[in-house]
């Protein structure tokens, strides 16, 4: 399944969708029992998952609504908590950010933790606002999003995956003057707007392999990033393990896997983003993020 949080033209609420090719089929007009929202799906449990798959016939035969036609909302528009995400998970990133910053390159031995706030999540074609009053330097980094299904605490291994309910795309935007500044990630991760998310969530039963997934960035049609997830130092099955260790994860959690190498800190010269450019994200099997640059007001 391809869920997808959208809204209409005259009526700004946002629906759940499941996309059909160019089209979004509406779930609210199933029946009343029907969630109002992905998040309310998710947290419904694998027996609400697997009514709304059987249903899929019925919704095949809806009218949907064209793509070009709605607005695409990221699919969780409002996270319950922060995102996480993982840091210096891609070796060749880990090693263009340590010559960026003069430090020696020295891979992790335990997967980097930090989040970003609610606030800075946005849907997958609006607006990045840049507040040149306090950041200079703003920089991509695309990534696979994982969506937690099943929550719990401790996580083994060997059952994270089956936490899974889908994948979506990310674009980990980042203030890397604000990360020098307070030495930490937190506040150059969390300016508002960035975390471009979506524009699905493919389930974790349909997507395959998230392991053999090429992730791409491109800025003004120019390729930027290239990688693939098979490169992750640590994967997500040990990343849920790990951070479930003492700390609960719930459903409809957010975790960002990193970014492989070609951030414009990483670059000689360093490249920044500026009013204008367009960013397109894009994780192989889920879909483009297409987000543009612009000054705030």
């Amino acid at each position: 399944m391809r869920y997808a949080t959208f809204s209409l033209p005259g009526d700004a609420v946002p629906r759940l969708g499941v996309v059909r090719a160019d089209t979004i089929v509406d779930v609210s007009g199933l029946d009343a029992s029907a969630p109002r929202s992905l998040l309310e799906l998710i947290q419904g449990g694998p027996a609400g998952w697997r009514r709304m798959a059987e249903r899929a016939s019925d919704l095949s035969r809806a009218r949907g609504h064209a793509a070009t036609d709605i607005r695409w909302h990221a699919p969780i528009p409002r996270p319950t908590k922060n995102v996480f995400c993982l840091g210096r998970n891609y070796a060749d990133h880990v090693k263009e950010a340590a010559r960026a910053r003069g430090q020696e390159f020295k891979l992790p031995t335990h997967p980097v933790f930090f989040t970003k706030a609610p606030t800075t999540v946005i849907g997958p074609y609006d607006d990045i606002v840049w507040d040149e009053r306090v950041t200079q330097q703003v920089d991509w980094e695309a990534e696979l999003g994982v969506i937690m299904g099943i929550g719990g605490r401790n996580i083994a291994r060997g059952d994270a995956m089956s936490h899974v309910f889908g994948y979506t795309v990310i674009n980990d935007v980042s203030a890397r003057d604000l990360q020098s500044a307070h030495v930490q990630f937190f506040k150059g991760k969390s300016l508002d707007t960035f975390c471009p998310m979506g524009p699905v969530v493919v389930t974790a039963d349909e997507y395959g392999d998230p392991q053999q997934k090429a992730v791409k960035l491109r800025v003004n049609g120019l390729e930027k990033q290239n990688g693939s997830t098979a490169d992750m130092i640590f994967r997500i099955d040990q990343t849920i393990e790990v951070l479930s260790l003492g700390c609960t994860l719930e459903p409809g959690d957010i975790i960002s896997t990193g970014t492989p190498e070609g951030v414009g800190m990483g670059r000689t010269p360093q490249e920044w983003l500026k009013v204008g450019d367009v960013m397109e994200t894009e994780v192989e099997g889920i879909g483009v993020l297409r987000n543009r640059i612009v000054k705030a007001s």
